[in-house]
Parts: C-alpha cells; structure tokens; sequence
C-alpha cells in the first residue's frame, strides 16, 4: 500500500461540478489501495475576493486580519470536497492548518513552517479515512493563524508528504505536466517525462511558473518525489525526482523565460572594496530582490555595475540608486525595463562542452543582440530586448532539439 499526497489548485476546484470531478479522482486513487491525503487551494478567484473586501475598510489592513480572512477560502474548498467524497460513500475528513499541527514561524502572509506534526493525520489514515487538508496556513508560535504566500499550498503539500514520509506527492494543476518550454511561445514544445530537482529548481527560479519554487527546494531538501499532473485530462504527468533518467540525459532540459525584468547601470563607480555593498546594501534594504549582476572595470580606477529586479521595483530601485549615484560620486544611472531573460536549463551541459557557442550562435544568427550573460553548472541566462523574447525561446528550442524524444539507452 502507498501513501500518495495529492494537491489541487484553485482552477482545479473552480466551482461545484469541478470539485465533483476531483472527488472522483480521489476516489480512484483510494480505491487502488493508497492511503491518500488532499491538500487544497481556495477556489480560483477567491483569495483576490477576499483581498478586495479588505481593501474597502483599509488600502493597507492588518496582516494578522488578513491571515485570518484569507484561510477560510481553503477551509471551504475543504469541506465542500469532503462532502462530495461522503456523497461517494468514501469515508473522509475535512482538517485545516491548523488541526493538523502545521507550525510556522510569525510572518503574516509569506510564514515559512517548522515543522508538522502528523499525529492526527496517522490516526484518521489508520482507520482508512481520506484526510482533506486545507494548504497555505499554519500556525505560528505566537498562536496566530498564518498564512505562506501565493503558492503557499503547493509548499503545504510537500511539507506534508515529507513528514509522513509518502511515496510520491502529485500536484494537480491545469496543465499536463512540466513542458520544454511554454507551449503557448513554441507550439512544437514537449512534457517532460521526468527531470530532476535541480533543473526544476532552476526553471522554476527562472520564470517557469507550473511549481511554486518554495515547494521545489523542500521536496528537494527531504527527497520527496512530485509529479505534476493535470486535473482536466489523464496522462502520467512529469515527476521530479533524484533518480537517474532512462533515457539519455539529454544536454538541454527546458529553455525558461521571464518578460518582467529590468535593468539598471550605475556607470563610473569608484573600483574600490565594498563598492558593491555600498550600491546593493539600500537595494536589498528595501527588500528589492536583485539578479543577474556583472561589474565591468574601465581600467582608470572605475566601474559599470549593471543589475537586474522585478519590474515591478525597477522605478524604486531607480531612485535609491540615483542616490547612491550621488553619494559615491558616480557618473550616472541608466536602466530599461524593456527587457526579457531567457535561459537554457540542463543537468548534462556539464560535461558536454559548446553549448553557450550553439546558444550564442543561434541568437546572433536571428540578430539578437545579447546584453548580459550569467551561468551556473546547468543554466545559461541571457538578457535580451523584450520583442525578440519568443524568438529567441523558439530559435533555441530548435537549435538544441528539443522538441525531439530522446533515444534510449542500448
């Protein structure tokens, strides 16, 4: 018998007839001979419903309010799917964050757990019963209900397979797994069978948006194998996982992009130590996540540091650096916000020499321009100007084959 962990999203349980069609899944899975808990979002729309209300008493509201408003878009979907299974004649049972003991520390609305107790869940799966999970909230150890960020149910679920140790913890989304790249920019782009947490920790840090990335590091860090799976047709999804791949480790898994990146330049900087902590220091003060970062020297006692943020910071971050532009003397600020990052992600590049050659050759080819370049062991990301984003992303799909099955071994 296996312990599957399974997690629907709020497109997943939309509305009555949907939560029905989930309900029949779970029994499927239960009637195979698994133990199965449910982990649920709120219903599609909710959350942002619920933000809405609260803004017209404050534009601004407590955070503690707002986690104690927010959670019950969950403890409806859960109890709404309960009582679909009971209509079943599936025993089951509806707990929230916090009946199952699912402790976080005291930041209100991004809280990260600490642990989960499973106790109660042990006692409900011990009599055969479904437990139906209400995921993205906790508690804290001030007492307080807490809530873990856009996603957060998707963290919620692994936490819980982690501490029970599942087989496998399978995340049902709208989409039929994790894809080469985003098939609405290359129709020709391929699901992946399988990959690995590394390169699913890069895709998801690079702007694949199928995984919240919290949940990808803690499946990683407690070896918690997650597929991805779709809620509205049937397929074996992706799964993420340690193991070896079959197949061939193709050199290239998936190419990510991101269309909401910025760039900023503080050109004639002082080349002195802690230059860049001067310049980075106000920037992450603010609590303004910086990226891609290259310093150029000039070779007369000067700098170019160049960085990229959010766009959504990319204004804030102008002005505090503009300061910094005065205080150290510097020359002046550039920045653009009309700019994409596009990267190539794979765990065999390496050991296989020339990729960056083939990625760099194939954009020049197309005659896009690249404007900063960072790497790791099995990522590439480029900066390029926004209109050639899906260009770029279908030119590489192409150069690197991906929208061919690998062979198998012999």
């Amino acid at each position: 018998m296996a312990l599957i962990v399974q997690k629907y999203g709020g497109t997943s349980v939309g509305n009555v007839e949907r939560i029905k069609v989930v309900a029949q899944k779970v029994k499927a899975t239960k009637e195979a001979g698994n133990d199965v808990v449910v982990v649920l979002s709120a219903m599609s729309g909710e959350t942002n419903r619920m933000i809405a209300l609260a803004k017209q008493f404050n534009e601004h509201p407590s955070q503690r309010e707002m986690d104690v408003l927010l959670t019950t878009g969950e403890q409806t979907t859960i109890a709404l799917l309960t009582m679909a299974l009971h209509d079943l004649d599936i025993d089951a049972v509806s707990m929230t964050g916090d009946q199952i003991r699912m402790k976080t520390d005291g930041s209100h609305g991004k809280a990260r757990i600490l642990d989960v107790e499973t106790e109660n869940l042990q006692q409900h799966l011990q009599k055969g019963r479904i437990v139906v999970v209400a995921g993205f909230q906790g508690r804290s150890p001030e007492n307080n209900i807490t809530t873990l960020g856009r996603g957060g149910s998707d963290t919620s679920a692994v936490a819980i397979a982690a501490a029970l140790k599942a087989d496998e913890c399978q995340i049902y989304t709208d989409v039929d797994g994790v894809y080469t790249t985003d098939p609405r920019v290359e129709p020709n782009a391929r699901r992946l069978d399988s990959i690995t947490f590394e390169e699913m920790l890069e895709m998801a840090s690079l702007g694949t948006k199928v995984l919240q990335i919290r949940s990808v590091e803690f499946a990683g860090k407690y070896n918690v194998p997650l597929r991805v799976l779709s809620s509205f047709k049937d397929g074996g999804g992706t799964l993420i996982s340690y193991e070896e791949n079959k197949m061939e480790s193709p050199v290239i898994s998936g190419i990510a992009f991101n269309r909401d990146e910025a760039r900023l330049t503080l050109s004639g900087v002082p080349d002195q130590p802690t230059v860049a902590a001067q310049i980075l220091s106000p920037i992450c003060g603010a609590n303004i996540d910086v990226d891609m970062i290259v310093q150029n020297t000039l070779g007369d006692g000067k700098t170019d540091f160049t960085f990229t943020v959010h766009n959504d910071d990319y204004l804030h971050a102008k002005e505090l650096l503009e300061e910094v532009c005065v205080r150290l003397g510097a020359k002046s600020v550039q920045g653009s916000s009309d700019i994409a990052k596009v990267s190539i992600v794979g765990v065999g590049m390496w050991n296989h020499p020339g990729v960056a050659k083939t990625m760099f050759e194939t954009l020049g080819q197309e005659g896009i321009n690249i404007h900063q370049i960072t790497t790791s062991e099995i990522k590439i990301s480029v900066l390029v100007d926004s209109k050639y984003l899906e260009l770029a992303v279908r030119s590489l799909h192409k150069a690197f084959e991906l929208d061919v099955e690998p062979k198998e071994e012999k």
